[in-house]
């Protein structure tokens, strides 16, 4: 960390690794410079992911009241999510980093590896009440980097009228099987089934996740029994006809689209629908995935980390620490989380969600069964094997491959 030249290394090796999830130009909402980067300069910079988030919204507001409050005055800058990453490496190289960096949490493993980020253990930044399992996707080689802001997830919606009409007693569904018979059920009576994204990119895999790890499978054999299982129940969806052969190509947005035209039974989607669930005027349910013997299963985390970089002046931590607790105070947290509509990451907020939104108990309970895709310690494994997932259920669906043979394959290019 003291040498230059190492941290440049790192960096590069890190950008190396970012290659495969590389994405759009990013959309700026201010300058990209962080300035002056003495201790006492009294301006502190903030990157986040929220280029949607004008100079008048909440959460800016909250930016600069958090600044107030430590006594500095904050230089705030949103690019677009899959920018971001880069963005701070290329800045990291430069030794122009920003003090607070709010990022997607799978990326937290990468820019850690390539040394761009401090401990919680470097800067004593407290995360004693955050729930484990969301912490788990910021942490690597044993430190922890960071604390969540919020974190979504998956789950189930399901139209309440198509199960009605297709005598489905959704307390029924609890396991793959019932909610296969279900699907059965709701064909019979000429309604769609389900609805997900297969797509050949992150998404495909995010989605699929709930079912690898429903199944007992885990990211490190892609090619296990468990994972054969959790593929096969969806090339079977498809095979008879429960999912549309559109899943191929859909986004998470297509599929709800489709949803959201009242046809379809189920619909695998995040928080983020919420609202659009709302406007659709559907009458919903939200079940969390069912695991294939039954419980909820493990679906991954969505949602961001609040981050301090490395600085040359190490004197710059202390302003910074108090700018990322600000930000992830309990009542701050809260309001924020409304804003994103994202599952706080502490019980204590959780629990004043549920009282003041009963909708989002579901959704709570999905969170905490959820996991971050990078835990197990896959830090920088993750995009390699991500891409080699999403590419065998590709393979599967479209036929050109059995699911056996399919993550066979996609074992053989991770190894």
């Amino acid at each position: 960390m003291n040498s230059s030249s190492g941290q440049r290394r790192l960096v590069v090796a890190a950008l190396t690794a970012l290659a495969v999830t590389a994405g759009p130009t990013a959309c700026s909402s201010g300058s990209g410079s962080a300035g002056s980067k003495d201790a006492d300069s009294g301006t502190y910079t903030i990157w986040d992911p929220y280029p949607q988030f004008a100079k008048s919204s909440a959460w800016v507001k909250l930016l600069d009241q958090c600044g107030a409050k430590a006594g500095v005055k904050v230089k705030r800058t949103g690019f677009d999510t899959s920018d971001l990453a880069n963005k701070t490496l290329l800045a990291a190289q430069q030794g122009n980093a920003p003090d607070v960096l709010v990022v997607d949490n799978p990326v937290v493993s990468t820019l850690a590896d390539g040394g761009v980020l401090t401990s919680t253990a470097d800067t004593k930044l407290d995360t004693s009440k955050v729930d484990a399992n969301l912490l788990a996707a910021g942490q690597s080689g044993g430190k922890t980097y960071g604390t969540p802001i919020g974190a979504n997830t998956l789950a189930l919606y399901y139209n309440k009228k198509v199960l009605q009409q297709a005598g489905v007693d959704i307390a029924s569904v609890k396991d793959w099987t019932s909610l296969t018979a279900a699907l059965a059920k709701v064909k019979k009576a000429g309604k769609k089934g389900i609805t997900f994204s297969a797509i050949g990119t992150e998404e495909g895999s995010f989605q699929f996740l709930p079912w690898f790890w429903g199944a007992g499978a885990k990211l490190t054999q892609l090619d296990s029994s468990q994972a054969e299982s959790a593929l096969s129940l969806w090339k079977d969806w498809l095979r008879d006809g429960y999912a549309p052969n559109s899943v191929l190509n859909n986004t998470q947005t297509t599929s709800w689209q489709e949803f959201a035209s009242g046809d379809y039974a189920f619909s695998e989607n995040g928080t983020w629908q919420l609202a659009n669930a709302k406007k659709a005027g559907l009458d919903y349910g939200v079940l969390p995935i069912p695991g294939s013997t039954g419980g909820a299963a493990a679906a991954p985390t969505g949602g961001e980390f609040v981050t301090i970089p490395v600085q040359q002046d190490t004197d710059r931590y202390a302003i910074s620490k108090k700018l990322a607790a600000c930000l992830t105070s309990t009542t701050n947290i809260y309001a924020t989380d409304t804003t994103l509509s994202y599952v706080a990451p502490t019980s204590e907020v959780q629990d004043k969600q549920v009282t003041d939104n009963p909708e989002l108990k579901p959704w709570v309970a999905a969170v905490k069964a959820a996991k971050g895709r990078t835990s197990d310690d896959l830090g920088t494994k993750y995009p390699k094997i991500s891409e080699q997932l999403w590419k065998a259920v590709q393979s599967a669906l479209s036929g050109s491959k059995s699911s056996k043979g399919a993550l066979s394959s996609a074992q053989g290019a991770v190894k």
